[in-house]
């Protein structure tokens, strides 16, 4: 267990490209959030790891990420996997020195690398909920997905009560593979949005979808078609899910409108940029197209 452990809490000590208030804005950025809070600069979130059901405060303390279960601490092993959960979350591992040498002297990442230094891929480590989300937030704008995916959460996810609060987790595969389209219908889902989901949550729920086994395919283009195979799931989702779940840096939705919108601004346009000028502007960001992507989302939060 890459922390430092106490009865109370566990350390996490992050890399040096790490701002844990950067990390808050981002997921902060929607007053429709259920999945977590955010109070005083601490991060609230529920999570189930083992069976067991677990509320985490999340805190950046002295440099370090402190981890604190004020329910009483779990067992070593749970506690270990507390440790991996957030690291996946915030996307420890991936080495953003690596991001800021490529793009420093880059006319738009240049200046957006050293505004948001430290913030890191806010990542979606449940591969139905990343697929799920991406779905419901197809075609809409952001707050009425949200929307969806609160009414989803509060209906068939799990929730836990404390000190006036109440906390969620998002609904699971099974649960959501029992439903007909008509029960996601009146919840104000289009007829092929519930059909994609209620599919997708029986595939997964049968094994015939996972995680590991599209990360055994390695190969970027691989992954991909995998994913566009899934009823639903289009390019731009495809990369979506590439980026906030599989970790993949070079993963690119450049159909994305929020990416399209940021680089308007960025480079002041008074059009959105075509697709091949998207194209000959990330020739600069060859391998790191997800993290220029994340900053430039990031730059709309102002």
């Amino acid at each position: 267990m890459k922390g430092i452990q106490s009865e109370s809490y566990i350390e996490i000590c992050p890399p040096t490209e790490f701002d844990f208030s950067e990390c808050l804005v981002f997921l902060g950025r929607s007053e429709h959030e259920v999945l977590h809070q955010i109070k005083d600069g601490c991060l609230y979130k529920l999570v189930k790891i083992n069976d067991e059901i677990i509320l985490l405060i999340i805190r950046s303390s002295s440099g370090s990420i402190q981890i604190q279960f004020p329910m009483g601490p779990p067992a070593n092993s749970t506690c270990a996997e507390v440790v991996s959960f957030i690291r996946e979350w915030f996307d420890l591992d991936q080495n953003l020195g690596d991001f800021y040498n490529a793009v420093s002297q880059d006319m738009v990442l240049g200046q957006l690398i050293h505004k948001y230094y430290g913030l890191r891929m806010m990542c979606i480590p449940d591969l139905f909920e990343a697929l799920t989300w991406a779905i419901m937030g197809q075609q809409i704008n952001l707050t009425f997905a949200y929307t969806l995916k609160k009414r989803l959460t509060e209906h068939f996810g799990q929730c836990l009560d404390f000190e006036g609060e109440t906390y969620w987790l998002y609904p699971t595969c099974e649960k959501i593979a029992a439903l007909d389209v008509e029960d996601l219908r009146k919840l104000q889902f289009t007829v092929r949005k519930a059909e994609y989901i209620i599919g997708i949550a029986k595939a997964m729920a049968n094994g015939e979808i996972t995680k590991q086994s599209l990360l055994q395919k390695r190969d970027y283009e691989k992954i991909k078609q995998s994913l566009m195979d899934i009823r639903g799931i289009g390019a731009w989702t495809a990369d979506y899910v590439m980026m906030k779940c599989l970790h993949l840096p070079a993963a690119f939705p450049m159909a994305d409108v929020g990416l399209q919108n940021a680089l308007k601004i960025q480079i002041g346009l008074d059009r959105k940029p075509t697709i091949e000028e998207i194209k000959e502007m990330a020739a600069h960001w060859e391998g790191w197209q997800a993290y220029a992507t994340f900053y430039l989302w990031r730059s709309l939060y102002e």
